[in-house]
């Protein structure tokens, strides 16, 4: 699988100038965690669950989420459990069909071993389990049986901790809290991929909900919260981990916004304000906002509950040719004692050094996303990536 591998190759090439890099569930766990992109949620119940991953593998989703958590009843988790069971085979019996990373959001430990033991041979379509209300103390019992299924299973499944309990936005407990998740993430840190930020059970303490204009980082509390997450675990100096973003809970079909300008201007002559406008009257700016905020504050990917949510991710990940210029240059293998230099833009300063950090996550994203040809920007890389 790759980001941007549902399009043509045609039309990848008119749009990258360094195209997204393959890779497989096997891939090495950093570049995996880099290649999250937009994680689509999807309840576990579905009654055509297996034809619904094809068709968004086919669309461009790379990771998606099957949920037994707060998604479905709780009268329906058994079901849930079954339906999974049975769609995995149906999965299995499709031998060289494409699928995203799968993982399973579970609700209590001893789900994970029984999941795993009930899959049988299609466990081998799993890439892991995500931890719901994740502290230190809960937290533990979830990756301890995790390793054991991983063990039973024979091979590598990793964990996706939610972020998401009072403990964590309470400020007189925060620092407590977050230095027990992260002694039992340091502690498990091989199989524990990313940490997931469960804003909406945040906002939810206080009986608050943002509109479609607002952003997560409008909600002072919930922002509060993101800063110091990524302060504690987020850290670029080898203890952090890779941090997603929080969930945006308002979606419009874009297809249906753009289809009639597109099949008048299909490529590069789309105009950005007219695209801008349409995103706006359609609730997809506050998203825009929110994605750009999310990489601006150091998270990588985002929690997405609807297909429509899926390509402004992506296509706000991919590297910019400007950024791809000043991040090669930083990292230079002559530049290795540091100094200062102007961009090859020569409209910013890169300092080696202070730089380096930013450069590294710059090629990551890279290697995951692409880089755009100079002249690409993300309106074109919207366009282009809409079904016709």
């Amino acid at each position: 699988m790759r980001h941007f591998g549902h399009l043509a190759p045609e039309v990848r090439q008119r749009l990258f100038h360094q195209e997204p890099r393959e890779f497989t569930a096997d891939s090495p766990a950093r570049l995996l965690a880099a290649a999250l992109g937009a994680t689509l949620y999807s309840p576990a119940t579905r009654p055509r669950l297996a034809d619904d991953i094809l068709k968004q593998a086919a669309q461009g989703v790379v990771s998606m989420v099957l949920c037994l958590e707060d998604s479905i009843d709780d009268a329906d988790v058994e079901h849930g459990e079954e339906n999974l069971v049975r769609h995995f085979a149906d999965l299995a019996a499709r031998p060289g069909a494409p699928l995203p990373l799968l993982f399973i959001r579970v609700r209590a430990p001893g789900q994970i071993p029984d999941l795993v033991r009930r899959l049988g041979p299609s466990a081998r379509l799993l890439s892991g389990f995500v931890l719901p209300k994740f502290t230190g103390e809960r937290g533990l019992p979830f990756l301890e049986a995790l390793e054991s299924a991983e063990s039973a299973a024979g091979r590598r499944l990793f964990a996706m901790p939610v972020l998401e309990s009072p403990e964590l936005l309470y400020r007189e407990s925060r620092v407590e809290t977050l230095e027990g998740i992260f002694r039992a993430v340091d502690k498990h840190r091989d199989r524990v991929l990313a940490l997931r930020l469960g804003v909406t059970d945040f906002c939810s303490s206080y009986g608050l909900r943002r509109a479609p204009d607002m952003t997560a980082y409008d909600v002072q509390v919930v922002a509060s919260v993101i800063a110091d997450v990524v302060n504690m675990l987020g850290r670029a100096d080898g203890t952090g981990f890779t941090v997603t973003g929080p969930v945006w809970e308002y979606f419009r079909a874009p297809e249906r916004m753009f289809k009639p300008q597109l099949r008048q201007s299909p490529f590069l002559e789309v105009q950005a304000v007219e695209l801008r406008e349409r995103l706006i009257e359609h609730a997809m700016d506050g998203l825009l906002r929110e994605i750009s905020l999310d990489q601006a504050n150091g998270l990588l990917g985002k929690t997405c509950i609807h297909p429509s949510h899926v390509l402004p991710v992506h296509a706000l990940s991919v590297v910019s040719h400007e950024e791809y210029s000043d991040a090669a240059d930083i990292l230079r293998p002559e530049r290795g004692g540091g100094g200062v230099m102007r961009s090859a833009y020569t409209n910013k300063m890169n300092e080696v050094k202070p730089h380096r950090a930013w450069a590294e996550r710059t090629l990551l994203r890279a290697e995951a996303f692409g880089v755009a040809r100079a002249d690409v920007g993300f309106v074109d890389l919207l366009a282009a990536g809409i079904p016709g």
